[in-house]
């Protein structure tokens, strides 16, 4: 990041930034959910349960 900018230009920056998420989330909030809970799930079947297993 450029440690030069004013505060004004780092606003308008941020400001754009929030812009383009907001488009961004209008057109593929959806998809965008998805794809994280396509990162975020392990693929697989869960572990099996032994309910005499010790914790």
């Amino acid at each position: 990041m450029p440690a030069h900018w004013t505060p004004e230009q780092a606003l308008a920056v941020a400001e754009c930034l929030q812009a383009m998420r907001e488009a961004l989330w209008l057109l593929y909030g959806p998809q965008m959910q998805q794809a994280w809970r396509e990162q975020v799930m392990p693929t697989g079947s869960p572990p099996e349960f032994d309910p005499g297993a010790p914790f």
